[in-house]
């Protein structure tokens, strides 16, 4: 079984069809599969699906994009949110300055807030990370060095220089529809040299970037198979061994999950 670590799952993409969205995933082999919460007041929704599906967890962040929303949000708010038990982890959080929704400021209070819940609990933060290459590994050595925490860099589009230093760190890569396209040739070469065997796990990032040869389509966990089959053939796995490495990664960032 594939595990899809990250999926849109609670907005009008899914509305009409989500039960037999989750039905296709598992007949494709994949399962569990975590909810993203990229906006804090998105979380219900979330929290909703992760427990009508035994097999859905979730997580409780908000995205760069909406640090705006709540730039004064604090690490006991999200803590005392993550005590729910269907929460995996902290996110997604961290740096966008391609788009620049929010200041930077806001993102860079938002994004250590959530680094602290992240330490304080124990569980893992995702991290979405995209023209900020420089501050990212910055921001990561300076509070790893305050206490460590488990960092998931999700659907990783950086340099080697960031996959370098957030490796250094014992950091998690996750590998997206993003391996299979045709111009990302500068992505799967850090995937097949800089990202280490023992820290990449596999997304969807669904209802977006949908992989080769679903692309133009509307994303879903189902599709997951793709990429990892792209990710295998850069690793030089077979598709076995691609998905037990990548189920093991996850559950070992992944401690909520059942083991």
């Amino acid at each position: 079984m594939l595990i899809d670590t990250h999926v849109n799952i609670h907005g009008e993409a899914f509305e009409n069809d989500l039960d037999s969205v989750l039905n296709r995933a598992r007949e494709a082999g994949v399962s569990p599969i975590i909810a993203i919460c990229s906006r804090l007041s998105d979380f219900d929704a979330v929290r909703a699906i992760a427990q009508a599906h035994e097999d859905v967890f979730c997580t409780i962040g908000a995205h760069p994009h909406h640090a705006k929303d709540r730039p004064d949000i604090t690490p006991d708010e999200l803590i005392e949110i993550a005590r729910h038990p269907k929460v995996v982890a902290i996110g997604e959080t961290g740096l966008d300055f391609y788009y620049g929704h929010s200041p930077e400021e806001a993102q860079f209070a938002s994004f250590r807030a959530h680094i602290a819940a992240a330490r304080e609990t124990g569980l893992p933060i995702v991290i979405h990370s995209r023209d900020a290459d420089g501050p990212m590994a910055e921001i990561l050595e300076e509070e790893m060095a305050r206490g460590a925490f488990k960092a998931l860099l999700h659907c990783y589009t950086g340099g080697p220089e960031l996959a370098r230093r957030a490796a250094a760190l014992g950091a998690w890569f996750s590998a997206s529809g993003i391996i299979t396209f045709k111009k990302a040739d500068d992505v799967r070469t850090v995937f097949a040299e800089h990202v280490p065997e023992d820290k990449v796990i596999i997304e969807t990032d669904c209802p977006y970037l949908a992989p080769v040869p679903k692309r133009g389509d509307r994303n879903e966990p189902a599709y997951l198979p793709y990429v990892a089959a792209k990710l295998g053939e850069l690793k030089g796995w077979s598709i076995e061994e691609t998905a037990r490495r990548t189920r093991e990664n996850t559950l070992a960032l992944f401690g909520r999950l059942p083991q």
